[in-house]
């Protein structure tokens, strides 16, 4: 499992890559501005739709094919498969012809402060963006069955066609008319489908038209998703509020929190969700088999190893805000009080990175056990704190307010679900977990005083960017060779992969 999860922290780094290009391109033509705020709030709000179809279906399709498939073989599974995928596109299109119906409300939902062109421009591109719904929930349901096919790779790879095309559609937009930035969307979406299309013949996946709303297993699976919907949903009024307050804060606010929230993301996309992507089939497999001692094990090493590249990234973060939103954003139309609002943004979601991670582990481990009432309310104890906390410290702190808001509800809540999964499965090894993270914190914080004093005091006057590699390469080092010291197991893991991998 570790041996793929670093293949895929790998591809998933190029493909982050490209997806800060994707913002970076976006940040140098529009900036932090009414137009690139209309933009980001017509994705979320198809991103928000898509959730509710989507991601609860299959988050549940994992173990549910895994138990059909261990109950009563691969072309029962199969079939399970094939019908789920139909009832999808009919519930879709259901969901996108109210999306075009209430398409105005929907935005002033999202969007409390947009009036005028601002209203106008966010309406249309949200009209169009919702035919991209069809091609991503297709993509999530083909990604989950190449999962559990032991394809991981090919479905690593599908933000590389995405963010292309996202990038030349900003371009072309810039120089003819903004509605291609929303055509680039849904051709995005497509495309990225289609990039999957060659790996699924490959496994002898094949269409079949069936649709049988009574079938048993899709019963047994609405159950189990219903509960995921409500936590997804709860999640999304999060979202939902998030966005509104930063609409009615400044203009280019949306914009700004989005920004920092996306390099925030660049951290889970790499590592967490690296481990979760293999872990998840694997555990859901032991879960189906009562392989209980595994179980275990694997959530442990899983979190072990989170820590290891979480902490020290999040302390990075933090210290490094500022030059680092200036370096990758501080271009073209991205104006200095963009830099300063998307830099505080990203101090204060770095503050709760590890929550972030922990909350994404320990979902899909309960999911795994068909468990999902427990994140279900978990969501809901999440969703009320941080409304309580966006109002309390946006009226103090800003944009600012609505990031640590975020990170103070996630670190809480991911407390929650630690102590929950202990009383439902025992002892997990959070005393190791526990020490890991103290030694891990302690490397962190030494690495993080050498990159400050390093940035600001000894080489303040070099290139920014040669500088900021620098500081990187050195507090990397550092906190290597202090994990090392400490004794991080996980380290020595990591450590023999790559060797493996050198001699081969």
């Amino acid at each position: 499992m570790k041996k793929t999860a670093v293949l895929l922290m790998i591809i998933a780094v190029l493909s982050k890559v490209s997806g800060f290009l994707r913002d970076i391109t976006l940040s140098f033509f529009y900036g932090a501005t009414s137009t690139s705020d209309a933009y980001i709030i017509s994705i979320t709000i198809t991103s928000v739709l898509f959730s509710l179809i989507i991601s609860g279906i299959s988050t549940a399709y994992i173990p549910m094919f895994k138990q059909i498939e261990h109950d009563k073989g691969h072309r029962s599974a199969s079939l399970f498969t094939n019908n789920l995928i139909n009832i999808v596109l009919i519930v879709t299109t259901g969901i996108i012809l109210l999306g075009l119906l209430f398409s105005n409300l929907l935005v002033k939902l999202f969007a409390l402060g947009f009036d005028g062109e601002t209203l106008k421009t966010a309406v249309l591109f949200t009209r169009i963006g919702l035919v991209g719904i069809y091609f991503t929930s297709l993509t999530q349901l083909f990604i989950s069955y190449l999962q559990l096919n032991g394809k991981f790779t090919i479905p690593a790879l599908i933000g590389f066609p995405f963010n292309i095309i996202i990038i030349i559609s900003i371009f072309i937009s810039s120089q003819t008319n903004i509605i291609i930035l929303a055509i680039g969307s849904v051709l995005a979406a497509f495309f990225q489908m289609l990039f999957l299309f060659p790996t699924l013949w490959k496994t002898n996946y094949r269409y079949i038209p069936i649709v049988q709303f009574t079938d048993k297993n899709i019963k047994k699976m609405a159950i189990i998703v219903f509960p995921i919907m409500i936590g997804i949903s709860i999640d999304q009024i999060n979202l939902m509020v998030d966005k509104t307050l930063a609409s009615t804060l400044v203009e280019g606010g949306i914009s700004a929190l989005t920004y920092a929230s996306r390099l925030n993301d660049f951290v889970q996309g790499i590592f967490v969700l690296s481990f979760v992507t293999v872990m998840f089939p694997l555990i859901s497999n032991m879960a189906a088999k009562k392989n209980d001692e595994d179980f275990k094990t694997s959530i442990s090493d899983v979190i072990s190893s989170v820590i290891l590249i979480v902490v020290p990234a999040s302390v990075g973060i933090m210290i490094l805000a500022d030059p680092i939103i200036r370096l990758l954003f501080g271009h073209g139309h991205f104006d200095e009080r963009a830099i300063d609002m998307t830099s505080h943004a990203l101090f204060f979601y770095s503050i709760g990175m590890i929550g972030y991670g922990f909350r994404e582990i320990l979902n899909r481990t309960f999911y795994s056990l068909q468990d999902t009432k427990t994140p279900m309310y978990n969501a809901s104890i999440s969703v009320v704190l941080n409304i309580v906390l966006n109002f309390v410290l946006s009226s103090y702190m800003g944009i600012s307010g609505l990031a640590l808001a975020t990170s103070i509800s996630a670190l809480f809540c991911s407390t929650l679900l630690v102590i929950s999964l202990r009383k439902k499965i025992g002892a997990f090894g959070l005393k190791g977990n526990f020490i890991t993270f103290v030694k891990v914190t302690f490397a962190s914080t030494v690495m993080g005083s050498i990159v400050y004093v390093l940035y600001v005091y000894i080489i303040p006057e070099w290139n920014a960017l040669l500088k900021m590699t620098v500081v990187i390469c050195a507090g990397s080092v550092v906190y290597f060779i202090l994990v090392n010291f400490l004794k991080v197991k996980e380290t020595k893991l990591i450590l023999s992969y790559f060797k493996k991998k050198i001699h081969l």
